[in-house]
């Protein structure tokens, strides 16, 4: 008669812990549990759930507040050099993204603020070059939403002052009068379907083939390859006669055709009521020697910066 040893049943009841434990830290991996450990000063367990947190499939949009409790913990425990690069990669990922006052001391709230001052003003150029190039490839509404989050970025107060020089300052004219052009060009849906025709309807004549209508000349801008931009001639702006409380900034936008006169001119970001109307009348006077791609003469697509001051 064989009798069964009574250690027969370890490996299982081992395998089964495990397997229990594994499910425990699993469920014990969130954001919530990372961030009472911080709050209660145990920082290398918040660390390490963090960590596993970044490889595991976490919603997306928990990924900048994971970033952001790392440089907290990793800053608390002395690694600076880690934590300075975990902040740099969570503003460079999500350049908009802002922790929250409550959740910072104010040694580590400064420590955001200065990289996001540093780092700002290099990512507000890059974010501006990829919408300039969905725009060149109209790709209209990709093109628009990008703008629109450079001119965000531009209205951040951790750009503070540098929004207000160059190549700043060009760049929120640029994207003002470029998120404009890209929202007027997104194409409109589709009209829906008609109802289907019953199978004894007498098919209409087929209609005379018509030559396709030539295509308008493309309208250059500053930033297209082999262009030479006009060169002013006169481009006098009228005196302002009316009164500001504060300084104002208007955005003047003026087509410029092949003989280096103004073809249209509009308003894209107004300065004053009656003050608008006189430059708009006024612009279309301007002369210009026209600009060249190759040699040839083109249209182009200028933005004048108007300023009132008090």
């Amino acid at each position: 008669m064989n009798r069964r040893s009574p250690y027969a049943f370890v490996p299982c009841l081992i395998i089964a812990f495990v397997i229990a434990l594994s499910d425990r830290v699993a469920a014990e991996d969130t954001l919530a549990a990372a961030r009472e450990l911080y709050s209660s000063a145990s920082y290398e367990e918040a660390l390490a759930i963090l960590n596993r947190l970044r490889t595991s499939s976490v919603p997306g949009e928990q990924s900048p507040a994971i970033e952001q409790y790392r440089a907290f913990c990793l800053l608390a425990l002395g690694r600076s050099d880690d934590a300075q690069k975990a902040i740099e990669a969570l503003i460079t990922t999500a350049p908009t993204y802002r922790p929250s006052d409550a959740d910072m001391a104010p040694r580590v709230r400064s420590t955001f603020s200065d990289a996001r001052r540093r780092l700002l003003p290099g990512i507000i150029q890059q974010r501006y070059a990829q919408a300039k190039n969905a725009f060149d490839q109209k790709e209209y509404a990709a093109a628009a939403d990008s703008f629109a989050q450079v001119l965000k970025l531009l209205a951040d107060a951790d750009v503070g002052a540098a929004a207000g020089k160059p190549p700043l300052s060009d760049l929120r004219t640029l994207a003002v009068g470029f998120q404009e052009l890209s929202t007027k060009a997104i194409p409109p849906p589709p009209p829906p379907l008609p109802p289907p025709t019953p199978l004894a309807a007498v098919l209409p004549a087929p209609s005379p083939v018509m030559a396709p209508a030539p295509a308008a000349p493309r309208i250059y801008s500053v930033g297209d390859a082999n262009v030479v931009p006009p060169v002013t001639v006169q481009q006098q702006l009228p005196p302002f006669n009316g009164r500001v409380a504060v300084r104002v900034k208007g955005v003047l936008e003026v087509v410029i055709d092949e003989s280096g006169a103004v073809e249209s001119a509009a308003m894209r970001q107004p300065a004053h009521a009656t003050y608008d109307r006189l430059v708009l009348e006024v612009a279309k006077k301007w002369r210009y020697q026209p600009a060249t791609s190759n040699g040839r003469p083109i249209k182009f697509r200028k933005f004048v910066q108007i300023t009132l001051e008090p």
